[in-house]
């Protein structure tokens, strides 16, 4: 992993970071809770949504597991485990507030994307936390060339952002309105920091990923809130 370049991992302050979007967010979120804590910060991973259950080592039942997962080093993951499907939901509102006011930084899964690159938000998502500062949104660049059914969650509700009804193909273009809309992405962001990660830079051409930044920045987005991830010798 190319290590997540933005400042606000390394800060004093404490940060609910929630993270949006499709392609890759929990695995994502594991690596960024990860690197915060090899930075000796307490860190917590959750969801408003559903995710896969963890690694049993970093699962947490209770405040005492958590501590005793910060003790050691390592980032705590807490949830409900669904019934059935086996995957975590999001925590009772005691353990999340005892969580969240004790640690330095929590992620958070809020939106989900059956896996697919990006995902156009219905209207009960992204559940994002009023305590949350940050927003990330998370796209795979594996879409572009393909379909919006191939690649794009829940496209239909796009028109206004695609700018069409018909399943077109995902180019730049399309990707970033998705990035930047209200509609899209930065749906209920409102006053938070908001944030972009590209995934899989490395699985397409290094034009279409400038492409796509360039885009990106002439839509408002400030460059260095960017990461370009997957891009090992940090494409600028």
């Amino acid at each position: 992993m190319n290590e997540c370049p933005w400042s606000f991992l390394k800060d004093k302050s404490k940060h609910i970071v929630s993270l949006v979007g499709g392609g890759g967010k929990t695995t994502l979120m594991y690596e960024l809770a990860e690197q915060c804590a090899r930075l000796g910060k307490k860190v917590a991973c959750l969801t408003t949504t559903h995710i896969w259950t963890p690694q049993v080592c970093v699962y947490a039942r209770n405040l005492c597991e958590v501590e005793q997962l910060w003790q050691r080093g390592l980032y705590a993951v807490i949830g409900e485990v669904e019934q059935g499907s086996g995957k975590l939901t999001r925590p009772s509102e005691a353990l999340l507030e005892q969580v969240l006011a004790a640690c330095d930084i929590a992620f958070i899964e809020a939106d989900g994307a059956k896996r697919m690159p990006c995902k156009v938000p219905a209207a009960h998502e992204p559940v994002l936390l009023a305590d949350s500062d940050l927003v990330i949104a998370v796209c795979g660049l594996d879409a572009l060339g393909k379909t919006l059914e191939e690649v794009c969650f829940r496209w239909q509700l796009g028109e206004k952002i695609f700018a069409t009804s018909c399943n077109a193909l995902m180019d730049e273009a399309k990707l970033a309105l998705l990035l930047v809309s209200e509609q899209g992405s930065r749906k209920a962001v409102d006053e938070r920091e908001f944030y972009i990660v590209l995934n899989k830079c490395d699985l397409v051409a290094q034009e279409r990923v400038k492409n796509v930044q360039a885009l990106l920045v002439e839509q408002g987005i400030a460059k260095d809130r960017i990461w370009l991830r997957g891009c090992e010798r940090g494409l600028r």
